[in-house]
Formats: C-alpha cells, sequence, structure tokens
C-alpha cells in the first residue's frame, strides 16, 4: 500500500503511527500504574491475623522470661565452672607439691617431719572438699541450665504448633486474597479487550486510527503482559486452559474472516467488469498491482507481459486503450501515462487493439 501513496501522504502515515504509539506507551503506563495498585485494595495478611491471641501472647512472655532465665542460669554456670576449675588447679598443684615433698620425707625418714606431714596432709584434704564442693554447685548449675533449655523448648513447641496452624489459615486467606485480585485485574482488563476487539472489527481504518491502533496496543499489553503473569496456576492446569479458549477464540475469528473474505471475493467476480473496477479502491487496486497480484483477486499475474490485459483467473481487465492516444494503459489508472488525458469514469471492457 506504501508504494500507491503520495511522498508527503508517507509521512503524515508514518507521523500518525509514532503518534499511534506514543498514546499506547501513555496508556500501558497509567494501566501499569493501576494494575500494581490494585493489591492495595486489599489488607496485607500476616501470620497474627490467624493465630490464638490470647495462647500466642502466654507463650510469648513466657518464652521471654524463659529466655532470661536462661541466660540467668549460663551466667551462673560459666561463674560455677570457672570456680571449679580453679579449684581443681589448686588441688593438683597441692598433690604435686606434696607428692614432692612426701618423697623426699620417705628419703631422710626424719621424724621430726611428722607434725608437718599431718598438717600438709589436712591442707590436701580442705583442697579436695573445696574441688569437690566447686564440683557439685557446677552440677547444681549444669541441672538448672538443663531444666531452663528444656522449659523454654516445650514452649517454643507449643508457640510453632499455634503457629503452623495459623499458617495454615494464612495459606487459605492469601490464595483467596490473590484470586480475588487476579479478578480485579480481570473485570479491568476483559472489558478493555472487548473493547480493543470491537474497535479492530470496525473503526481500524476510520478517521481516528492513530487512537484506535494505541487502545488496541494497550489492551494487549495490558492482558497479555500485565495480566497473565498474575494467572492462577493450579498445576498449570488454569494457563493451559486459558492458552486453549484464546486460540480457539482467535482461530474461530480468523477462520471466519478468511470465509467471509472468500464468499465477498465469489460475489465480486460474479460481478460485471466494471462494476468490479468501481468497487475497487484506486489506493488498494494500485497497491496490489504493485505486488504483482491481481486488484480483483489477489491472485499472481505476471504484468510484464504485454499479451495480457486480463486477469486469467477471474477475468477483471487489467490494461486497456487510451481513448485518446490508443497507448496501452493501466485499466485501474485515472489518467493517461502517455498523454495525460483523463481515463473513463465507466470503462467498457476492451481489448489492447480498441473496444470489446
Amino acid at each position: 500500500m506504501s508504494k500507491a501513496l503520495r511522498w508527503s501522504e508517507k509521512w503524515f502515515r508514518f507521523g500518525l503511527w509514532i503518534v499511534a504509539f506514543v498514546f499506547a506507551s501513555f496508556l500501558i503506563g497509567l494501566g501499569g500504574t493501576i494494575v500494581d495498585d490494585l493489591p492495595k485494595v486489599e489488607q496485607r495478611y500476616t501470620l497474627d491475623n490467624f493465630i490464638e491471641q490470647p495462647a500466642a501472647q502466654n507463650l510469648r512472655a513466657e518464652l521471654k522470661t524463659l529466655r532470661d532465665k536462661r541466660q540467668v542460669a549460663q551466667d551462673a554456670h560459666d561463674q560455677a565452672q570457672l570456680k571449679h576449675n580453679g579449684a581443681r588447679a589448686n588441688s593438683t598443684a597441692a598433690r604435686d607439691t606434696f607428692n614432692g615433698w612426701l618423697a623426699t620425707r620417705q628419703a631422710t625418714k626424719r621424724p621430726e617431719q611428722d607434725g608437718e606431714l599431718i598438717e600438709r596432709t589436712q591442707s590436701l584434704e580442705e583442697l579436695k572438699i573445696l574441688e569437690r564442693q566447686a564440683l557439685a554447685a557446677v552440677e547444681r548449675q549444669q541441672q538448672a541450665l538443663l531444666d531452663a533449655r528444656q522449659a523454654e523448648e516445650r514452649a517454643q513447641r507449643e508457640l510453632r504448633k499455634l503457629e503452623e496452624a495459623a499458617a495454615v489459615k494464612l495459606n487459605v486467606a492469601q490464595r483467596s486474597q490473590e484470586l480475588r485480585v487476579f479478578g480485579y485485574r480481570l473485570a479491568l482488563t476483559l472489558p478493555l479487550l472487548a473493547v480493543a476487539g470491537w474497535l479492530f472489527a470496525k473503526k481500524r481504518q476510520s478517521t481516528w486510527w492513530p487512537f484506535v491502533w494505541g487502545f488496541i496496543y494497550f489492551a494487549l499489553f495490558a492482558f497479555f503482559v500485565e495480566l497473565v503473569p498474575y494467572l492462577p496456576s493450579y498445576g498449570g492446569y488454569v494457563r493451559y486452559a486459558v492458552g486453549i479458549v484464546l486460540t480457539v477464540l482467535v482461530g474461530r475469528y480468523a477462520i471466519l474472516a478468511l470465509n467471509r473474505y472468500l464468499e465477498r471475493q465469489k460475489q465480486a467476480e460474479a460481478m460485471p467488469d466494471t462494476e468490479r473496477r468501481r468497487e475497487l479502491g484506486y489506493d488498494t487496486a494500485l497497491a496490489r498491482l504493485a505486488k504483482k497480484v491481481c486488484p480483483g483477486c489477489e491472485r499472481p499475474v505476471d504484468l510484464t507481459n504485454a499479451a495480457i490485459d486480463f486477469c486469467p483467473h477471474c477475468g477483471i481487465c487489467l490494461f486497456d486503450r487510451c481513448g485518446s492516444c490508443r497507448e496501452r494503459k493501466s485499466a485501474f489508472a485515472r489518467f493517461c501515462h502517455a498523454c495525460g488525458a483523463a481515463g473513463n469514469e465507466t470503462p467498457g471492457r476492451t481489448t489492447a487493439g480498441g473496444p470489446a
């Protein structure tokens, strides 16, 4: 079609296509903002919306108290362990010293050292007693720490049970919310797609076609880009079902459109030659001739063959003779290319040598 347009008209059409795309881009931006803001109409659910609040609050308070107790028990255990380590070190050192002194005493066997032996033995026993007391303190703190940890774990298990039950309810609520939000998006985009389909069928060649095509692009983007990613899956069944439905609808439209086109072509080919050429638009005829096809039936024709004046498929006149200079010219030309004479408004069916 572009080869049949005037130079200025080509640039005007190019500018109008730019207008269509710019219009579509602004509509897409507005639609994307609206679609992104649609989830805000719903409340944002959290685990606390579905958990048993009194029981959960009591368990959380108990857990805080138990953590504090466990920390106190841990600190006391660390202190007791430190004291036990010190007492054990003192006892070990005293035992080593006593053993060394005892070896010396046995070698010398001096009776005057018997009193010192008793004192050293008593001191060593006192250190052992202190070590055992420190070990007992460590064991008590270990028991207290173990009790605190077990109590904390029991409270955590009970709280975890409440949270798991609440998580099930949360998942159900979020799923329902997602479906509602998807319904909002579908309610927004489906009418746009329906309007775009009507505009494509009825208004795509109207005076305001740049805005029509801009809206069509916007509706297609809103449906296939803004809506499809939020389509619920259910294992892929919904997506495949939607794909099948869309394919059937588009295929049905294409089949019906093809049948209507073939029926129109059949009716047109049954019309008289003059009336058929009058029904064809000038730009449409020139565009089809530029593609080397018959303007009437759109089948390939060798237009370079000077012997062909009529379409061998549908019989429409392709070339005739100028009424003034008798030059062979296109039957669809408004003026003769040789002498500039105006073509006949209702030319008869002619041959290369003159009127039929």
